[in-house]
């Protein structure tokens, strides 16, 4: 049977089933992933080279630093003291936490901080007596808009800084203004999008003064220290081309500093890292690296750009949205690292950097179209899933739909006018 089929039809049940919700998804992108080597599209060999263990290590790490913070009860603290600031009012509050999301994921990893920001949310959520899902989503929306940003806020942007050869402060002078004006105009939609469902019901009436914030912090020598190699593993991501080390390496290098230094157990430590989060990434790869060594993924894509007729401004709106839409059906760090001599070939026809920032922008926010079109979606729904609040992958689809379209609208607009 024709490889293009058998890896067509295998990444189409992957994906039904992920959708389904029928079965968990690291059951269903492994089973994809093996399926493609043991009905010979892939060699075992092409399989484990297709995984960017970049990723799945860069995560590992930031979990164990995460885990090791859970600890100290700097979560609780930080959750306090967004219930004052915001005073009780649960939408006040979704809004602080959108704003401290999306403007620390542009300088920190956004599965980083998503994987910081989820414990806190669960804890506020719990004391406020409202449903965390709504936070959590917004937070997974804030957390792609805000990595857009940066070179190191989202994993695409690294690829594509790399490719191109594009410096941290040329990425943060194009990107950044646009992640800022989308971030504006999230915060308006948000009220719409969650307001019901941040309705707290009659007679819940918080007594915020009742909450001590001085007690929270139950390890402060470990905290100290936490936050030591935290700000160290920052340092190391901004700085990471210069002292020639990948993000993984540094994140683990922190990982294993932090457990040594606080003397921290490794079986507790481990054992809390969301090894289905890290599987399912790993199953994925496999399977999306199938379809495109078939050419399934080249050909859609080259059938698109080809429908421009060599016009830059088409070719760079086509890429946009083309980028957004495919994003968010594969994740987006795959689907990037395809598109990369995509976009090399083009642009010896044409100026290539306004495709660059297309690319990146329609990567990055083409990323919240689904629950899996992003790693930080796919974060976040293994935490919530773990603390028994699933995110159907319906539910958010309905919300990142329609913050995909917006960002994508005005993401156009900025890049006809300052590039075209």
């Amino acid at each position: 049977m024709n490889p293009v089929w058998i890896a067509g039809g295998i990444f189409l049940i992957t994906y039904a089933l992920i959708v389904s919700d029928r079965v968990h998804r690291t059951i269903s992108a492994l089973l994809g992933g093996i399926a493609m080597i043991l009905l010979g599209v892939l060699t075992q060999e092409m399989a484990f080279d297709a995984v960017d263990w970049n990723v799945i290590f860069l995560l590992a790490g930031m979990m164990i630093i995460a885990n090791v913070l859970r600890e100290t009860g700097l979560f609780q603290w930080i959750a306090v003291k967004s219930v004052r600031l915001g005073k009780g009012d649960p939408f006040r509050i979704l809004v602080i936490l959108v704003l401290v999301t999306a403007v620390t994921s542009a300088f920190l990893d956004n599965v980083t901080i998503v994987i910081l920001v989820v414990p806190v949310t669960l804890v506020l959520a719990a004391s406020l007596g409202v449903s965390p899902l709504p936070f959590l989503i917004a937070e997974i929306l804030a957390s792609n808009i805000g990595g857009a940003a940066t070179l190191v806020g989202d994993p695409p942007n690294i690829l594509i800084g790399s490719a191109a050869n594009i410096d941290f402060v040329t990425f943060a002078a194009n990107m950044a203004p646009i992640s800022i004006i989308i971030l504006v105009a999230f915060v308006p939609l948000s009220w719409f999008l969650f307001k019901k469902d941040l309705q707290k019901k009659k007679g819940d009436n918080m007594d915020i003064e009742a909450f001590d914030a001085s007690v929270l912090i139950t390890d402060a020598p470990l905290l100290r220290k936490s936050l030591i190699v935290m700000t160290g593993v920052v340092l190391g991501f901004l700085f990471h081309g210069a002292l020639h080390l990948e993000l993984a390496t540094i994140a683990l290098a922190g990982a294993a500093i932090l457990m040594l230094w606080g003397r921290t157990d490794p079986h507790h430590v481990l054992r809390e890292v969301e090894w289905t989060t890290l599987f399912f990434f790993i199953g994925l790869f496999i399977a999306v690296e199938a379809v495109v060594q078939v050419g399934i993924i080249e050909e859609v894509a080259q059938a698109a750009l080809r429908l421009t007729g060599g016009s830059l401004p088409m070719t760079s709106m086509m890429l946009l949205w083309f980028s957004a839409f495919a994003s968010g059906i594969v994740d987006n760090i795959p689907y990037t690292a395809t598109m990369i001599p995509v976009v090399e070939s083009l642009g010896q026809s044409m100026p290539v950097m306004p495709l660059w920032w297309s690319l990146a922008l329609g990567a990055d926010l083409g990323g919240n179209a689904t629950l899996v079109g992003a790693a930080a979606g796919v974060v976040v729904a293994s935490l919530a899933e773990k603390s028994g609040n699933p995110i159907g992958f319906g539910r958010f689809l309905r919300y990142g739909v329609i913050t995909t379209i917006m960002s994508l609208a005005l993401a156009s607009v900025y890049v006809w006018l300052r590039y075209l």
